[in-house]
């Protein structure tokens, strides 16, 4: 019935959020009379907060034409390169008729993106695409809301978001040879666990795997966001927070966590932040700051459009990573394809680097939660291991913002290209993509560790830097846990 309630006043406030914009527009063209009458300006200011306030928030676009690579413009095409029911994986195809500059995208490493599945939509990491898409062959996963989803195109559970990166991998490794997976928050669990079957079953692994800002390990350093959850029962969230689609939408009676729910959850965490913000919006408009509203507009375009969840992989995403702690006890089962059962091992991972990041101020993933990995993926060598936090960056911020493109994506381009085989290793073993990289251990910690210092001199000066150590007497006198880390 909540949800009813919600579209009925949503659809009878829709008609008034589309009157305040036309007054606003009356009252700041300098062409119009109304625009000329004292207090014009804050009457414009203050119907267009109305209509920002009222006005429904529709998927927004990634809206990326071009790149700079090397001070040359890229042209980007996105496309769709394999469609589910709850998922897209999309494509950025870069074009150039520079030829250098096409010999040197064409020898880049490829990038998955597998962006949260948690209320908002994958534009969310559209800095992050935009910021990659220079040194990468980049695809990302689109999730679709489970709104517009058909009841006849099935259920979603956590196990198909899993088996739906398994595919997606595969996809990528059957066009490519192998390539990378970045997880952002959520989907670092079942990221970690697509990654893990793969490797229990002998299949072809990642050449890499970056993990930030996820709950791998959510009994660490607890949020508030973990606190909810581990303070309710399933039942308790099934019966207040699962509710039916209306009939006005395709997935008209799916079981669904909807967006409206999780955006005023989010709202809830930092009230006077944003009460703040849309003030200084409507004092920026009252003094012509353009810019800084069209900032506001950009954030809040992104925030408060948000999307519905099947309810059964909310569900299941509450009991297995905040209430049973599965992937870290051992305890995980996730169903494949053919309906089988399997194990998660993260153990089992031999051939696949791993890099963790976490923000410093994250108030989302703790500290700790992230870089919990490290402690599951014991069959990763020491050498292929790296940790790294970002001082002074909060959960957005390791992915998005100038922290993300001055600090963090410095050391993850980096870390990718460390174990990325050179063409000539490629050629000589074809049948082993997955094997090490062809930079000896030493240089490829010596470069990544280059680049996070690069990146703490640019964006953080007085920030202090512990280099990892590397391969020979270190590496030598290390513990098979133990990890490098870098602050900064």
């Amino acid at each position: 019935m909540l949800y009813q309630i919600y579209e009925t006043q949503r659809s009878i406030m829709e008609p008034f959020a589309d009157l305040a914009e036309v007054a606003s527009r009356l009252f700041s063209n300098p062409m119009l009379p109304l625009a000329q009458l004292p207090g014009a300006q804050r009457l414009s200011a203050g119907y267009d907060l109305l209509h920002r306030l009222g006005k429904d928030y529709e998927k927004p676009v990634f809206g990326i034409p071009t790149v700079d690579v090397d001070g040359v413009n890229v042209a980007i095409h996105e496309r769709i390169e394999i469609d589910k029911p709850f998922c897209e994986l999309r494509r950025f195809k870069r074009f150039s008729d520079n030829t250098d500059t096409l010999a040197k995208l064409k020898g880049q490493p490829v990038v998955l993106i597998v962006a949260p599945l948690s209320g908002h939509y994958a534009t969310l990491l559209r800095d992050t695409v935009r910021t990659m898409l220079k040194d990468h062959k980049v695809y990302i996963t689109d999730w679709k809301n489970a709104r517009l989803v058909p009841l006849s195109d099935g259920e979603f559970h956590l196990d198909d978001y899993v088996n739906y990166v398994q595919e997606f991998i595969r996809y990528l490794q059957q066009g490519y040879g192998n390539c990378h997976v970045i997880s952002v928050c959520q989907p670092t669990v079942p990221v970690l666990a697509a990654v893990s079957l793969m490797a229990s079953r002998g299949e072809t692994t990642p050449l890499s795997m970056t993990m930030m800002g996820g709950p791998i390990d959510a009994r660490k350093s607890p949020t508030a966001v973990n606190n909810l959850a581990t303070q309710r029962s399933h039942e308790w969230f099934e019966n207040n927070v699962i509710y039916r689609v209306p009939d006005n939408f395709p997935g008209a009676g799916r079981r669904v966590y909807p967006g409206f729910l999780q955006h005023t959850g989010f709202v809830a965490m930092n009230p006077d932040r944003h009460a703040s913000s849309h003030y200084d919006y409507f004092k920026d408009l009252m003094k012509g700051d353009n810019s800084s509203a069209e900032a506001h507009r950009k954030f809040y375009d992104e925030y408060n459009a948000v999307l519905d969840m099947d309810a059964d992989y909310y569900l299941e995403t509450i009991d297995t990573v905040f209430q049973d702690f599965k992937l870290v006890n051992g305890t995980w089962d996730v169903k494949n394809e053919k309906g089988v059962l399997e194990r998660v091992r993260p153990q089992d991972i031999t051939r696949t680097a791993l890099l963790t990041v976490e923000g410093e101020l994250d108030d989302i993933s703790g500290s700790g939660q992230t870089a919990a990995a490290h402690e599951l993926c014991t069959g990763v060598p020491t050498t292929h291991r790296m940790h790294y936090e970002a001082q002074g960056a909060g959960h957005y911020g390791i992915f998005s913002g100038r922290r993300w493109r001055e600090m963090v994506n410095p050391v993850v381009t980096s870390f990718i290209r460390a174990h990325q085989p050179s063409a000539k290793t490629a050629q000589a073993a074809p049948a082993a993509p997955q094997e090490a990289p062809a930079p000896a251990a030493a240089a490829t910690r010596t470069a990544v560790n280059a680049a996070a210092k690069t990146a703490v001199k640019a964006a953080a000066p007085k920030a202090a830097a512990r280099k990892a150590p590397v391969a020979g007497k270190a590496a030598a006198k290390a513990s098979p846990r133990k990890t490098a880390t870098v602050k900064a």
